[in-house]
């Protein structure tokens, strides 16, 4: 026989449940699935063949992140990631990037100069100091200390592209600007398509790591910093639930801590498509109408390998990588 207090929880427990719409498709199966590598956009895509290449024979996930996103930094046609970045309104090239490991080991740099793969900065960061976050000329103080080279980051076709701008110098963010070039007979993981890239990655052993890295908005104020290299914003990893990652506007990314909030949500049940629908609602709920007109985006990926997306506008796609096939591709579904 039920006592009343027995009956309350079971009650309560039951009403828990029903309180969180899922569809079958978004219901954790505690089914193994990994390794695997997603990332966001559809330049994702070369970016977690190389990242697999180190998976597939039983690497860690830390290494394959950063071996993956190291090939946008260094494509010299992605405008938006890496050496070929636009600059900002003052013509300088600052690059920002953080990475996270299966034991909450975080490294950062934020507003980099004339150094070209932020992201393997900020894994000495993480590895060789105290420290998370190195900015500025401290940034690359540490970067040359360790080795790297210093090197102009302003190609030319980004400069014709600064002096263009200056002619009027209007700064308005474009929703899904990383497509603007998109044509459909060119091939996924393009120069036509790329905006920052954030990788998560979870090896044979279960473990999760994640990288993001970005030149930033084009065009922005000098010392602008967006989510991206802000652990916590643009990229959280937790070894026991999940890990998550963004991508657009980071402004708005910041004041929501957004990757953060998903990993939170998925350690409160939620699958990783509905945590990030989640972050997403709680952007535009706190601003409405300005979330009408600017694009974010979270990827997730939980401890069993399953993934999920969601995002402001229509646009947002991201890569996913496993043994099955390495040139997966997905639309994220969107609230507008």
């Amino acid at each position: 026989m039920y006592s009343r207090r027995k009956f309350i929880k079971v009650s309560t427990l039951a009403a828990s449940t029903l309180a969180i719409p899922v569809k079958a498709a978004d219901i954790l199966t505690n089914e193994k699935r990994y390794p695997v590598v997603i990332s966001t956009w559809d330049f994702g895509i070369p970016a977690n063949k190389e990242a697999w290449r180190i998976l597939s024979k039983g690497g860690r996930a830390l290494d394959a992140v950063e071996a993956g996103v190291r090939i946008p930094e260094a494509d010299l046609n992605n405008h938006s990631v890496g050496r070929a970045g636009y600059p900002d309104r003052d013509g300088i090239v600052t690059l920002d990037a953080c990475i996270m490991d299966e034991f909450g080991n975080c490294g950062s740099v934020a507003a980099l100069e004339d150094i070209d793969h932020p992201i393997s900065v900020a894994r000495l960061v993480m590895e060789k100091t105290p420290h998370v976050m190195l900015v500025g000329d401290g940034a690359k103080q540490f970067a040359l200390e360790m080795g790297f080279k210093e090197q102009k980051l302003l190609t030319p076709e980004s400069e014709k592209a600064w002096k263009e701008w200056l002619k009027t110098a209007k700064y308005n963010p474009v929703i899904n600007v990383e497509n603007q070039l998109y044509r459909p007979d060119k091939l996924p993981g393009n120069q036509f398509n790329h905006d920052t890239i954030g990788m998560l990655a979870l090896d044979e052993k279960g473990n999760l790591s994640g990288a993001c890295t970005t030149s930033g908005m084009a065009f922005k104020l000098h010392g602008r910093v967006g989510d991206s290299p802000i652990i916590g914003a643009g990229l959280y990893v937790d070894n026991e639930i999940g890990g998550a990652t963004s991508t657009g506007v980071g402004e708005e990314v910041i004041r929501n801590v957004g990757s953060f909030l998903v990993v939170e949500l998925m350690r409160n049940g939620y699958t990783p498509y509905e945590a990030c629908r989640e972050a997403v609602n709680r952007i535009i709920k706190k601003k409405p109408e300005r979330a009408k007109s600017l694009q974010v985006g979270f990827l997730a990926l939980n401890k069993n390998g399953e993934y999920g997306a969601y995002a402001i506008q229509k646009g947002f796609s991201y890569a996913v990588c496993t043994s099955e096939n390495q040139e997966g591709l997905f639309a994220s579904k969107s609230h507008y």
